[in-house]
């Protein structure tokens, strides 16, 4: 069972809105010694999963694009990419052409850098995700992540709710704008090459993202000064169909579970962090799994990330593949519509576990 499904009350019927917070980054200057008790995890909280560190040569697998689509060298790439999926869910991409992430990640840290009150001119509106602030709170009791959030529909256009998104700095919206459309295209090339690496001739999978959804979280985790007590973000697994995330930091903050222990992704410069969400494990029928990831915080430095949730066209049924269900390998998962899909996601029972109540 999810973590974060786990550490959630039944206050709210849905968890397409969040309580107001206060301000994690107002938290750190602030506390100089001591964490909020509402924000440390060590009291018995089974969300600090006592799952060890692991050994520092286990990394998470590096795929370069330039491999890809050079004839010469895709199939190898191809069954690197293929055992990447299967036996982590997660990969770095490399050299990959996405031009704007820079200028992207300078613009979150110029907005995140803001006053308090500046800020707030985009703060979540009760009802909704959307906005600054806070992810998933429902509770007043509540235990919370160690951190500040934007939140942002992208695309398709007609989905934005410009009200939200910032005008300071200046430049944001128009750079937020150029890195949805490169992501939206990262995003359709990467899944092309996923399903090759499953073997499948089809492409309906990977053209469903040319029409799909595209939602944008950035995240600033603030330095800590007890950052053993607390979390950045608890463990979970991913809603979408594949997860695009840029990593601004200088430390491993972003970990994933492999075989019962945690994994640092030591960041590289430019680098795109892919991993595989839910509705890809339901499209492969379970041979690409959504990996469990949770961040952690540092004592000293602040980490700033990016993170683009990519779903497949609202027209693409959420079901396993045909050409996956043969003898001896029966369909794992029901066959739903998208908005199926996603009413049970946002609807669900708080005490089970979302991929375990779409199994057959």
């Amino acid at each position: 069972m999810s973590k974060l499904e786990q550490n959630l009350t039944m206050e709210s019927k849905t968890l397409e809105s969040s309580l107001s917070v206060p301000s994690v980054q107002e938290l750190s200057l602030k506390s100089s010694q001591k964490v909020p008790q509402r924000y440390i995890r060590d009291d018995g909280d089974d969300v600090f999963s006592t799952f060890p560190s692991s050994d520092p040569s286990l990394t998470i697998p590096l795929i370069d694009k330039a491999k890809l689509v050079n004839a010469d060298t895709q199939q190898d790439e191809l069954h690197k990419l293929h055992l990447a999926c299967k036996n982590w869910g997660v990969f770095q991409i490399v050299n990959h052409g996405v031009s704007s992430l820079k200028n992207m990640g300078n613009q979150v840290k110029r907005f995140f850098d803001l006053p308090l009150h500046e800020k707030k001119r985009w703060a979540q509106k009760p009802g909704s995700l959307e906005g600054y602030g806070q992810a998933f709170v429902t509770s007043e009791e509540q235990k919370l992540d160690w951190n500040d959030m934007i939140f942002l529909k992208s695309l398709p256009i007609q989905n934005r709710k410009l009200d939200l998104w910032p005008q300071n700095p200046p430049e944001f919206r128009e750079t937020l704008e150029k890195y949805s459309e490169e992501m939206r295209e990262e995003a359709i090339s990467i899944m092309s090459f996923v399903t090759l690496a499953l073997g499948l001739t089809d492409t309906k999978i990977s053209e469903s993202f040319s029409e799909g959804l595209y939602d944008i979280r950035m995240n600033c985790y603030p330095p800590c000064p007890e950052p053993e007590r607390v979390l950045g973000i608890i463990p979970h697994a991913d809603n979408s169909g594949i997860t695009l995330l840029v990593d601004f930091g200088d430390f491993p903050g972003l970990q994933f579970l492999k075989d019962g222990k945690w994994v640092g992704v030591q960041p590289i410069e430019g680098a795109i962090v892919a991993n595989i969400g839910h509705i890809i494990e339901v499209m492969t029928n379970g041979i690409y799994k959504a990996p469990e990831h949770r961040a952690v915080v540092n004592k000293m430095k602040e980490r700033l990330t990016i993170v683009t949730f990519c779903y497949p066209s609202p027209s693409m049924d959420i079901a396993p593949a045909k050409k996956l269900i043969v003898e001896g390998n029966q369909q794992v998962y029901k066959n739903m519509t998208h908005a199926e899909y996603f009413d049970r996601f946002f609807n669900r029972k708080l005490d089970e576990s979302f991929i375990d109540s779409i199994r057959l």
